[in-house]
């Protein structure tokens, strides 16, 4: 029989508990004797769980002397998951407007556009005068190789066999 280990979800949240239950500070010694024996985190992954919770301002850490201690209280937690609550809102708030503004922008761009016989006459003649302006870049091209001046200044005198 063998036991499914924890997620990292689970251990975040079993391992914030410690804090919130106790209320108190912790050194990283500390938090790897109790994680293991009061919420079932395994020992080696209680160092990176505390820093995750860290990197995501869920734990507090804060070196005093050569000492880091760790710490958490609920109203600090609430208050972090508020504070990116309402930056969430306003990112959503900002890309609301941006689509708004976007969709004005296509709905602009495209009254001009109208699908009609001129405009289908008028994009054909585009793509025939694009298609010559290529085949004319070619031929301009042949002939540069042979051109006097771009050979004069390339140092090469000879006669004109072009």
């Amino acid at each position: 029989m063998s036991r499914k280990g924890l997620s990292l979800e689970e251990k975040r949240k079993r391992m914030e508990s410690i804090f919130h239950e106790t209320k108190e500070f912790f050194q990283l010694k500390e938090i790897e004797k109790i994680a293991p024996k009061t919420k079932g985190i395994v020992m080696q992954s209680v160092k990176d769980v505390l820093q995750s919770l860290v990197d995501d301002n869920m734990v507090t850490s804060e070196k005093i002397g050569t000492s880091n201690y760790f710490w958490s209280f609920p109203s600090t937690a609430l208050q972090t998951r508020k504070g990116k609550l309402e930056d969430l809102a306003e990112e959503l708030e900002n890309l609301t407007n941006k689509n708004d503004e976007l969709g004005k922008n296509i709905q602009e761009a495209s009254a001009g556009r109208e699908d009609s016989e001129d405009r289908a006459q008028k994009l054909v003649k585009l793509s025939e005068l694009e298609s010559v302006k290529e085949l004319k870049l070619k031929e301009l091209q042949k002939f540069r190789d042979c051109d006097p001046v771009l050979l004069e200044m390339k140092g090469i005198y000879f006669v004109h066999t072009c």
